[in-house]
């Protein structure tokens, strides 16, 4: 009799024994579940970033940016150009746009920045009323060695009261990638920035 309950103990206790592990290896089953589900939704909320347009906020997918870096750089480069160039007769628009293109480029634009103050060029502007606007053409970016090389090919039409002249620009220089900011949105800095080419087929035609 003694002999049959602890029979029944001891088969109880293995019973017991299975119930518990099965219990604990499905709460650890859950727990490694849930884990990996919250990274992933962590990472997922991480990549999703939010604009605003036209007082809408719109939700976006952020890329890594070595899938995105030939696309921002040849934005950065066109965006410097078309505040360098883009020139009005209105010492305020001259000095606004120069300002954000500085933001975008080393020492090398400073400098010719300086030069054309010292030629007055920006007097000349103002005084005659003349407008210079830049189209980019097309923008080249080598990725395969830092910093990485580029070079812009653009067409800078100057508009005077009474004639409009057309000419091709060939620009090149280095990118260097720095942190981004408000000023400087891709986080590229020109370096090493020189025209190249200024008068090819230069168009002059009557207003």
């Amino acid at each position: 009799m003694m002999f049959n309950k602890m029979k029944h103990i001891d088969k109880a206790f293995r019973h017991i024994q299975v119930f518990t592990t099965v219990v604990v290896l499905s709460c650890a089953a859950i727990s490694f579940y849930a884990i990996r589900e919250s990274r992933q939704a962590a990472k997922a909320a991480q990549s999703r970033i939010y604009l605003l347009a036209n007082g809408k906020v719109l939700s976006a997918i952020a890329e890594d940016r070595k899938d995105n870096i030939e696309v921002e750089a040849r934005d950065h480069v066109k965006n410097f150009h078309e505040y360098f160039f883009t020139l009005d007769p209105d010492e305020k628009v001259i000095q606004k746009n120069m300002t954000k293109a500085l933001y975008l480029a080393d020492g090398s634009a400073d400098g010719e920045y300086k030069r054309l103050q010292e030629q007055r060029y920006f007097q000349y502007i103002i005084a005659g009323n003349v407008s210079q606007k830049i189209v980019v053409d097309s923008v080249i970016v080598s990725t395969d060695t830092y910093p990485y090389y580029f070079r812009c090919y653009a067409t800078v039409t100057i508009t005077r009261a009474t004639l409009k002249t057309t000419r091709g620009m060939v620009t090149q220089g280095y990118l260097r990638v720095v942190s981004r900011s408000d000023n400087n949105p891709h986080g590229f800095l020109i370096e090493k920035w020189e025209t190249l080419e200024n008068n090819k087929n230069p168009h002059t035609e009557p207003r």
